[in-house]
């Protein structure tokens, strides 16, 4: 490699920045910072409290929490009430097996606060979390951390005096036995009826960024609210997509069968913390709380007092490194589409056809290399027999670092020597640009991770300056970055191969600024070897302090 390199050190650099951007929440605010402002540190006062010991439903803990709750819903103005009811006896045979005894059905107890507001005609807003955790859990994230933000956004909203419509605070109980206490709500308890806005928070883990990662269908104005109201936004409906085809459920999932507006948050960050005994309030990530809460109190404050949005066609929606949010309506993917095909076709007409087979056969290549790896790779971290679930939720960091390497030694190994011409390039783009049409055929609202790259590489292909290539591939990379770190959180230990997508893409972005390197070979085969190093130590690593107290080897 030599002088060459610079345009593309220059924007892997970039990328790479923006990336961190967009993965760090933001710094916590003190216990200082304006009255008007969520702050973390006076939150953490309530995560303290509420997650010094485990409190599962049922337990005296539990109760003992509830009774710190009321004292501080009370405190902050709110009319309390409980509502009471029997856990169901898939609940119950869940909770008998985490206690290894054979209770009969334990009472989950349900708290509402509500701020009155100054017109209580107009729809009310429900923040909503749940209080109970799992056996041998603290829950400092899952769920302290969203119990606390209501507690403090409620704080932050009554400070700035009365809301202009009702803000109701609903803590369920049962959540970790099968979403029990928001089932109860949503289906029999008379305040439901005036609700307009449902805005639920959870945790999987104990930390990083906090997204919208879930809503309600029919999502066109809440998302138009939320892009209005929220100054730091974390979202993507690529995740929503995705959350929606896995089999994973929240408090939200009942909330979604009514008429609702509806909004789920979340932080999967520190993935090794998700029902763990070591998920204290000191290993809780502050800037994640700062996140949540502020997120959730913009948006609050941004919907009281106002109509329920209405019900409008789905819309792409993600934030650009957190800076703002982008929405726009899924039928322009196809205007996206139609421009790179146009602007492709020019690059095809004026310079002929020859190369764009070779630079297909490429890209194809090193995405099915990339996977083969990335599975290989993975099925050797996992060794012969079952994994723990948690064990391999403590192991992420090194999975990304194997997916990282594994993902390096395919580009490397299939175009690391190679010097693409334009209609090389061009052929690159062929696949993608396949399952770009299929994507937005199938899945029009996460078809941007696709639209967008292939539409910045077609732009950089017609303009030819060397500044515009390395700001669109600074971009793209940046985001994709991010999107794979985001991935391999959230399904890499199983489904590492995710990380190819993402991969292929800053590889076609690039590409143009790709001089060649003679020892592409040697250093692949050393990331390999990282690799493999990599795997083995997780397979062979001591199980994890970290993994929930009632999991075995099965789980």
């Amino acid at each position: 490699m030599n002088v060459r390199c610079w345009p593309l050190a220059m924007a892997l650099a970039i990328g790479l920045m923006l990336a961190i951007r967009a993965t760090t929440p933001p710094a916590p605010l003190p216990a200082s910072a304006s009255p008007l402002q969520f702050s973390a540190e006076r939150a953490m006062l309530d995560v303290r409290a509420l997650a010094a010991r485990p409190h599962a439903t049922g337990t005296a803990e539990n109760a003992m929490v509830r009774d710190y709750l009321q004292r501080r819903m009370q405190a902050l103005g709110m009319q309390v009430s409980a509502t009471s009811g029997l856990i169901d006896a898939r609940g119950t045979d869940k909770r008998n097996r985490w206690i290894g005894r054979n209770d009969p059905p334990a009472v989950l107890t349900n708290l509402i606060g509500v701020l009155p507001g100054m017109d209580p005609t107009y729809p009310a807003v429900l923040l909503m979390a749940h209080h109970d955790t799992v056996w041998g859990s603290p829950g400092a994230a899952d769920d302290t951390a969203g119990v606390a933000a209501a507690l403090e956004v409620v704080r932050a909203i009554e400070a700035q005096g009365q809301p202009h419509s009702d803000l109701i605070v609903l803590l369920t109980d049962g959540e970790e036995l099968g979403l029990q206490g928001a089932r109860q709500f949503f289906a029999n308890n008379p305040l439901r009826g005036h609700v307009g806005v449902v805005i639920n928070m959870e945790a999987r883990g104990g930390g990083g960024r906090t997204t919208l990662f879930q809503t309600s269908r029919q999502n066109g104005e809440a998302i138009r609210a939320y892009a209005k109201a929220v100054d730091r936004p974390g979202a993507s409906s690529l995740s929503a997509f995705v959350y929606s085809v896995l089999p994973n459920d929240t408090d939200l999932t009942p909330v979604l069968k009514g008429p609702y507006t509806a909004y789920n948050f979340a932080f999967i960050g520190r993935s090794g913390l998700y029902h763990s005994p070591l998920a204290t309030p000191d290993r809780l990530d502050q800037g994640a709380l700062q996140d949540m809460g502020g997120q959730v109190l913009g948006l609050a404050r941004g919907l009281s007092g106002l109509d329920q949005p209405e019900k409008s066609a789905d819309v792409v929606f993600f934030d650009l490194f957190g800076l703002t949010t982008v929405d726009y309506p899924a039928w322009l993917g196809w205007i996206m589409l139609a421009g790179s095909v146009f602007c492709l076709a020019w690059r095809v007409v004026r310079d002929g056809p020859v190369g764009l087979g070779q630079g297909a056969a490429r890209m194809l290549g090193m995405l099915g290399l990339a996977a083969v790896l990335l599975y290989l790779l993975n099925r050797l971290s996992l060794g012969l027999g079952p994994s723990n679930y948690y064990d391999r939720l403590a192991a992420i960091p090194r999975l990304e670092w194997i997916a990282g390497l594994a993902c390096t030694a395919a580009f490397l190994l299939t175009m690391g020597r190679w010097r693409p011409g334009a209609v090389h390039q061009v052929g690159a783009a062929l696949p993608l640009l396949v399952v770009g049409i299929a994507a937005q055929v199938l899945a029009p609202t996460a078809a941007y991770v696709l639209t967008i790259p292939i539409l910045a590489f077609a732009i950089a292909q017609v303009s030819q300056n060397q500044w515009n290539r390395i700001g669109l591939a600074a971009l793209i990379a940046g985001y994709m970055i991010a999107l794979g770190h985001q991935l391999m959180q959230g399904v890499g230990p199983t489904m590492p191969m995710a990380a190819a997508l993402p991969l292929a893409v800053v590889v076609l972005l690039v590409l143009p600024l790709w001089p060649g390197w003679s020892r592409a070979r040697g250093a692949a085969m050393v990331a390999l070897i990282a690799a493999a190093a990599l795997g083995l130590w997780v397979q062979l690593d001591a199980p994890a302090e970290s993994r929930a107290v009632y999991s075995d080897s099965k789980k």
